[in-house]
């Protein structure tokens, strides 16, 4: 019986400021119908990290009610709040350090949008948020677009994890282009991590950005607003997981032309 062929690359724990996840699936709080449909997405897609908006959100130690956030495991899940709903810096800073306040978490995922409509980032102020909030002693994962320039400026200031889009937020498109994501993933990987983060629509979407060297998948709305939450947050587990297994594996080179599976040689006849 054959010996299995030794796999092209050797496969590392996913690490984020000394922080080891046995998870590449991230996925986020809101839009889910209950709490408790929170929580078995959040069994079934097996996540130890989870994002939430400060801003939208009481965070306040005498809050009058739970809200989802009471509702998280922090002793397995990390909680990574964000500055969702920020557009421009100051905003963006000061809602950082209310988070770090409130929750007691150093970790932030730095958003600084520029348009209201396509809620694209606004990455000038992102690069000069991430610098200050590192002088302050954050942890910052960036979300930025899939500009290959911007993704080094933001690992050159200190970014913890760098998030580029797959397309815009809660879009569901998926990846109209990859290519400045391999870009991306060519100079930065083994530097910093790559999250992939926001317009994730399907299990094979999760597995395309997997496949490509990514190194994990932030995935909210495609799953929060499914008709079976905990069902597709399994799927896109294993979306992740089948992804990240054919990027370590090495896929074939695209061809052409097509290429005979079994050899021409020595057929019966010839």
């Amino acid at each position: 019986m054959d010996q299995p062929q030794e796999l092209t690359r050797i496969d590392h724990p996913l690490e984020i400021a000394g922080r080891r996840f046995g998870s590449r699936l991230f996925m986020g709080t809101g839009k889910f119908p209950s709490p408790e449909v929170m929580v078995s997405a959040y069994a079934a897609g097996q996540t130890e990290c989870v994002t939430v908006a400060v801003r939208r959100i009481d965070l306040s130690p005498d809050r009058p009610q739970r809200n989802f956030i009471d509702y998280i495991d922090r002793a397995r899940i990390e909680l990574l709040p964000n500055t969702a709903g920020c557009f421009d810096l100051d905003s963006a800073l000061r809602t950082a350090r209310l988070a770090r306040e409130a929750t007691g978490t150093n970790w932030i995922k730095l958003e600084v949008l520029g348009d209201e409509k396509t809620l694209l980032p606004d990455v000038v102020a992102t690069v000069e948020g991430t610098q200050r909030l590192k002088d302050e002693g954050f942890i910052v994962l960036a979300y930025t677009s899939q500009d290959p320039i911007v993704a080094r400026k933001l690992f050159a200031a200190g970014a913890d994890a760098v998030m580029p889009l797959a397309s815009p937020i809660g879009s569901g498109q998926g990846f109209p282009d990859f290519g400045n994501l391999q870009f991306i993933i060519e100079e930065l990987s083994g530097k910093v991590p790559i999250v992939v983060d926001a317009g994730i629509g399907a299990p094979s979407d999760a597995a395309l950005a997997m496949e490509l060297g990514a190194d994990a998948c932030l995935i909210n709305t495609a799953i929060a607003l499914a008709g079976d939450p905990p069902r597709m947050a399994e799927a896109m587990r294993l979306g992740v997981e089948a992804g990240r297994a054919a990027y370590l594996a090495g896929r074939i080179p695209k061809k052409r032309y097509a290429s005979a599976s079994s050899p021409m040689e020595g057929r019966i006849g010839s």
